[in-house]
């Protein structure tokens, strides 16, 4: 028996050694990557130039925003981050080439016009490698009659070679990437959305005529995901009503009562009398913040059941969502734009440089997770912990002396860090999960239980309306946002690559 067994040992211990070897001995299986072969111009995945990428071509001239940015990344023949006219020009020369890039260069150099050489049309990229959108450098024939009556000012950039020129060909695409999406919605907007859209669009040409390119650019950005993610029409009339009560908030905040609370004339109970009468006024309810209660009843089993289904849904985030999401997050152009508006100290009262990034990281875990809301709120709760948790790692000497520990790769300024986006993320999600006036309620008790444990300070004062512009931004956001609000028809069939 002992025999038997020794003679099945030696051919298992040679397919153990065997396989050993195997996995980390054999280079190409001691590292993990998967690159496939992309051909710059093939728009229509048929590993060919012809006719049919010119016509894809033209559909992406006629609606620049409705393809993938994957799509577009490949109609950057020249890869300098922009599709321009020498993009078209290489393209339609293969086509007339019959697709042969060796001829193509041939007739093109015949020309006198400048030609890749033809493996600088094939390019080996990672399967996760993020892929950005091309900056926009088109004439746009459309600029003569847009609601931007200052877009005909603008030229087609034709170099991103310093930070100026960068700045204004983001603005350009951007300019025109809102036209595009305007000229859809615009029919169809409530009166209040008007109202909405007249203000920023006021403020975006306040924002050209002094110069001020990159909040300029970054207005544009918050009118692109308005128009192209945001709509009243089928909402819960509470969505709005939430931004009303904001812009209250942020009104109240820097009014003459709250400056004399800030220099000890007024009482805390007048500053919240007038929060309970915006309340009362913009959504119908009736709150005594004297006399509210904690915020949550440990003894309800309903609060461990919800809970527990929030967390179910964090679980759902695989690895690849996070490496998609972080990558994102790392090489995204506009959303490093949004993410650079940071500022010192005390000087973010209206809470405005976290919502912009917000939306757009919900955008792309919505992309991630197929549309399921929850996936993506869930995805974000934790993967705003990850670089946080990476910054801890560094010690605090390595650390750049502008940067605070929460200030890495998140939306806000220094003095929040992932404190805010977090309130944004987690009072969205309760929406879900509960009801907007639940979230609400919730909202107000927590922030009112801070308050009154550092006994109404005017520092306490202040973090209380801040984080309440906070979550109910991430209220409205999280409701009504809906990243298909454009689509064709035909563009069921395409994907982001």
């Amino acid at each position: 028996m002992k025999t038997w067994k020794r003679l099945l040992l030696i051919p298992c211990l040679i397919g153990v050694l065997g396989a050993a070897y195997w996995k980390f001995a054999i280079p190409t299986h001691r590292i993990d990557i998967r690159s496939e072969l992309v051909m710059l111009g093939d728009l229509d995945h048929d590993r060919r130039w012809t006719a049919a990428d010119l016509a894809e071509l033209d559909v992406m001239l006629a609606h620049p925003f409705d393809v993938p940015a994957g799509i577009a990344w490949r109609a950057d023949m020249n890869q300098n981050g922009m599709i321009d006219q020498e993009d078209i020009r290489i393209l339609r020369t293969l086509v007339a080439a019959a697709g042969d890039p060796y001829l193509a260069e041939k007739t093109a150099k015949a020309e006198h016009q400048s030609f890749p050489r033809p493996r600088e049309l094939y390019r080996y990229v990672l399967v996760e490698e993020y892929r950005p959108r091309p900056l926009w450098a088109l004439p746009y024939p459309l600029a003569a009659d847009s609601v931007l009556d200052w877009l005909p000012n603008l030229s087609p950039p034709v170099t991103t070679s310093s930070y100026s020129d960068a700045l204004a060909a983001a603005v350009y695409s951007e300019a025109v990437r809102f036209d595009q999406a305007w000229r859809r919605r615009q029919p169809q907007l409530l009166p209040v959305e008007r109202e909405y859209a007249a203000k920023k669009l006021a403020r975006a040409r306040q924002l050209f005529q002094s110069g001020a390119h990159y909040e300029l650019l970054l207005a544009l950005m918050e009118l692109v995901e308005d128009a192209e993610t945001l709509t009243a029409q089928g909402q819960p009339d509470v969505s709005l009503k939430l931004l009303a009560f904001r812009d209250h908030l942020r009104e109240l905040l820097g009014s003459p009562l709250y400056a004399e609370f800030k220099a000890g004339k007024q009482d805390w109970r007048a500053v919240l009398k007038r929060v309970s009468g915006d309340l009362q006024a913009d959504l119908g309810l009736a709150y005594n913040f004297e006399t509210l209660g904690p915020p949550r009843s440990f003894t309800h089993l309903g609060n461990y059941l919800q809970r527990a289904e929030w967390q179910y849904y964090k679980s759902t985030a695989k690895e690849d969502d996070f490496r998609l999401l972080i990558t994102y997050a790392q090489h995204d152009p506009r959303y490093l734009r949004a993410v650079s508006r940071t500022s010192k100290q005390f000087q973010d009262p209206n809470v405005e440089n976290h919502n912009l990034p917000m939306v757009l990281l919900l955008r792309e875990a919505l992309r991630i997770k197929h549309g399921n809301k929850k996936q993506a709120v869930g995805l974000l709760d934790e993967a705003i912990r990850i670089p946080y948790a990476w910054v801890k790692s560094i010690p605090r000497e390595a650390l750049p002396g502008a940067l605070a520990l929460d200030n890495f790769l998140l939306p806000g300024n220094k003095e929040d860090g992932a404190d805010k986006s977090r309130h944004w993320n987690v009072f969205g999600g309760i929406c879900l999960y509960k009801s907007p006036q639940e979230a609400l309620d919730l909202a107000l008790k927590r922030e009112m239980q801070d308050l009154r444990d550092d006994h109404y300070s005017e520092p306490a004062m202040r973090e209380f309306f801040r984080d309440m512009i906070a979550n109910l931004n991430g209220m409205y956001h999280v409701m009504t946002l809906n990243p298909d609000l454009l689509a064709r028809p035909n563009k069921s069939a395409q994907t982001q690559e």
